[in-house]
C-alpha cells in the first residue's frame, strides 16, 4: 500500500446524486472526507458528504479549486465535460481514467472498442441522416434500435424501429443528434458483473445479477443470475478482460445479453452501477467501498457474497410503499434523500436478503 492514501485523505467525487451519496458513506467507512462537485444545488451526495461545491463544469476556476482540495477525483455518471477533465488532471489524477470516459461516453466508440478486443456486440452502424438510417437497416433489419450516441440513460434517447414505417419517427426522435443503430439480439434474459479493477492491477468481480428493465429502468436485480458454471466463468473472464484492456482502476458495471451463441455486451459503465446495489447487503465488501479501495490504492475486497439478494429499484411513487416494505423480514431499504417523487426517477432501492 506504498501508494495507498492514509486515513483522512479526501475524495472528490464529481456528481452529487444517489450513487455519489453512497460512495460517500462507503468512504466515511474507511476513514476518508468526502467533496461533491455538483452544479444543482442542495444534492442527495451533499446529506453525507464533508463538503459540496455548486457551480458548473463550465466553472474552471471552481474545478480547479475543487482538485486542489482533494487527493484524487472519482465520478458518478459518465457525461463529464473533457473541458472540466482537463483543469482537474491537471492538478490530481482522475480514476477511473480518461480512456474508460472517453470509450462510455460514445456508444460507436464503445462497440468499436468491445469488438476490437474480440468481444461480441450487437450488429450497429452509425446515423446521422435519413439516408444512413436507409443504409443501416437494409444492412442491420428490423427490429431495431436507434440511439443517441452520447448522454442517454433509463431509455432516454432510445426509439425502437419495429417495421419500416417507424423509421422516420425515430429519427426525428433523435432531435439532429448523432446516433447508432443497433439490431436485435434475440436473447434470453440479461445479466450485469460488477467487477473492479485495483491500482496494482488485481481484479476482482462479484457473481453476475440478472436484470429486469421496466419502461427503460432497472426495476430488479436477482442474485444468482440463471447462468450455467461455465457462462458465470465466461462473464467474468470478459469483464475482467475489458478492466486489463483499459487499464481501468475502480469499479465497472459490464451489462450482457445471454443467448443460446453466447455473451453478447450491451453496455459498459465506468463507475458502480445500480445493478449492483445488492451488494450492500450480500458481500463483506460492496461495490461502493470496492470502488472507494481501489480509487484510494487500497487492496481489493473479497467480492463473494454470502446471502442470495433480489434488489428493487423504488421508482416513483413506489416510495411510498416504504413503510409496509419496513415491516418485512429480511428488507434492507437504501432511501436517497430526494425531496420530490416524480415519475421514474429513482428514489431508492429494497434489498431482500434471503438467508441460507
Amino acid at each position: 500500500m506504498n501508494d495507498a492514501l492514509l486515513s483522512g485523505a479526501t475524495i472528490g467525487i464529481l456528481g452529487g446524486g444517489q450513487l455519489g451519496r453512497m460512495l460517500s458513506v462507503a468512504a466515511s467507512r474507511l476513514g476518508f472526507r468526502s467533496h461533491i462537485y455538483e452544479p444543482a444545488a442542495n444534492p442527495p451526495a451533499g446529506h453525507v458528504a464533508d463538503r459540496v461545491t455548486t457551480a458548473p463544469y463550465e466553472d474552471l476556476d471552481a474545478l480547479r479549486a475543487f482538485a486542489a482540495s482533494v487527493d484524487v477525483v472519482t465520478y458518478e455518471f459518465e457525461n463529464v465535460p473533457a473541458e472540466a477533465l482537463d483543469a482537474i488532471e491537471a492538478l490530481r489524477p482522475i480514476r477511473p481514467n480518461r480512456r474508460a470516459l472517453a470509450v462510455s461516453q460514445d456508444r460507436i466508440a464503445e462497440k468499436d472498442f468491445l469488438n476490437q478486443i474480440g468481444l461480441t456486440t450487437a450488429p450497429y452502424a452509425a446515423v446521422t441522416t435519413a439516408a444512413d438510417l436507409e443504409t443501416a437497416l437494409l444492412k442491420i433489419g428490423h427490429p431495431a434500435i436507434l440511439k443517441t450516441t452520447r448522454l442517454g440513460y433509463d431509455g432516454k434517447g432510445q426509439a425502437r424501429i419495429r417495421a419500416l414505417s417507424d423509421a422516420a419517427p425515430a429519427l426525428a426522435a433523435m432531435n439532429g443528434a448523432p446516433s447508432v443503430l443497433e439490431g436485435f439480439v434475440d436473447f434470453t434474459h440479461e445479466v450485469s458483473v460488477i467487477a473492479a479493477r485495483g491500482l496494482d492491477g488485481s481484479v476482482a468481480c462479484y457473481d453476475p445479477g440478472e436484470n429486469v428493465h421496466k419502461d427503460g429502468i432497472l426495476a430488479t436485480t436477482t442474485i444468482p443470475a440463471r447462468l450455467s458454471a461455465s457462462q458465470r466463468t465466461d462473464a467474468v473472464l470478459l469483464a475482467a478482460r475489458i478492466l486489463n484492456a483499459l487499464d481501468y482502476v475502480g469499479v465497472m458495471g459490464v451489462e450482457l445479453f445471454v443467448t443460446p451463441q453466447g455473451l453478447i455486451v450491451n453496455e459498459i459503465a465506468p463507475r458502480v452501477h445500480n445493478s449492483g446495489h445488492w451488494t450492500q447487503n450480500g458481500c463483506a465488501v460492496d461495490q461502493f467501498e470496492q470502488h472507494i479501495r481501489a480509487v484510494a490504492g487500497w487492496p481489493l475486497g473479497d467480492g463473494s457474497r454470502f446471502a442470495d439478494v433480489v434488489m428493487e429499484n423504488l421508482i416513483g411513487d413506489d416510495v411510498l410503499r416504504v413503510p409496509a416494505i419496513a415491516r418485512e423480514r429480511d428488507a434492507a431499504i437504501h432511501l436517497y434523500g430526494k425531496a420530490k417523487v416524480k415519475p421514474g426517477r429513482k428514489m431508492g432501492h429494497v434489498n431482500r436478503v434471503k438467508r441460507p
